[in-house]
């Protein structure tokens, strides 16, 4: 056993995870039983992506199910990973965070990004202009929400964005404010977005622990050009892509021939996964545990199936 307690552990449960879903009906049962074994296990807090179509496929929209599952969970933290700038009105944003943090009694983590997804902003009628313009909306709506949930009445008038002595009440419960997390890797622009505003950062996945300092080095540079210490910002990590964990080769190899699409070549599945035991994960955790790391997200490739899930909260102490 390997003891890991004084990190959290985030687990991402996007949408694609529900490969075996066939019933649109029961994706919620499905999702909200695997949110409760997140609990009972231990981890820190789930993670919803934030997408409105994916070709055909039934998608549940992120923050109305947040609020379902703030009823059906009683500790673990619930977040976005990460809400599309573009698809809400940032004040209708703040509001929506609040209430969600109400409900949970003080659950909530707010994940936000500018958005990726071209073809889905523009079937939706969403704008998605380029990335400098789409970072500076986004700039903004951090912005706009921060007042919105610290202040009596807030005002704003941005190039983008504007409110005028608008209220949010009820406040969220955590004080100053739920943590706001942004997501995303643009150096230019969006980093310095981060270390402006966020509490924490993600990086989403990077596929070596080089190419992870070189991010951080960005990131500390805009915080001096900002006037920001950078260890106020919580390090996060992805250390890997996808997870699949087993207590021994046969069983890992039993998982991959049930997960691996038939043209999918094993080199590329591997490439793009993490194969091996919970032990093993934890030793490629340690390096950036070195680095001042506090925050692991893990997304398990063999969701909806719990293996991997309960394999690691077994066999890596964490968690109350």
């Amino acid at each position: 056993m390997v003891a890991l307690t004084k990190v959290g552990f985030g687990v991402f449960l996007p949408f694609y995870a529900f490969r075996t879903q066939t019933s649109a009906a029961s994706m919620f049962s499905r999702l909200q039983d695997l949110v409760l074994d997140c609990e009972r296990l231990g981890y820190d807090s789930v993670w919803l992506d934030d997408h409105l179509m994916f070709g055909q496929r039934p998608i549940l929209e992120c923050w109305t199910t947040l609020s379902a599952l703030a009823v059906a969970s009683s500790r673990i933290r619930l977040g976005t990973m990460v809400t599309s700038n573009a698809f809400r009105n940032p004040a209708l944003v703040a509001k929506m965070a609040a209430t969600v943090d109400v409900i949970s009694g003080g659950r909530l983590e707010l994940g936000l990004g500018a958005g990726v997804q071209k073809d889905e902003h523009e079937a939706y009628g969403f704008p998605f202009p380029k990335p400098n313009v789409r970072v500076e909306r986004l700039k903004e709506s951090v912005e706009i929400i921060k007042l919105l949930w610290t202040q009596e009445k807030a005002t704003y008038t941005g190039k983008y964005n504007r409110i005028l002595e608008a209220a949010c009440e009820p406040k969220p419960i955590q004080t100053p404010h739920p943590p706001i997390i942004v997501g995303g890797v643009g150096e230019k622009h969006l980093l310095k977005v981060t270390a402006r505003h966020a509490d924490r950062f993600d990086f989403s996945y990077l596929p070596t622990l080089e190419m992870y300092k070189h991010k951080l080095e960005v990131l500390r540079k805009h915080c001096v050009t900002v006037g920001r210490d950078f260890n106020e910002i919580e390090k996060s990590c992805w250390t890997e892509g996808q997870i699949i964990l087993a207590q021994n080769k046969e069983a890992l190899e039993e998982k991959v021939r049930r997960i691996k699409p038939k043209n999918v070549s094993r080199g590329d599945f591997e490439r793009a996964h993490f194969l091996g035991t919970p032990q093993e994960l934890a030793a490629r955790l340690q390096p950036y545990l070195e680095l001042g790391v506090s925050y692991f997200m893990l997304f398990f490739a063999d969701l909806p199936d719990k293996g991997s899930l309960k394999l690691f909260a077994k066999e890596c102490k964490f968690g109350s």
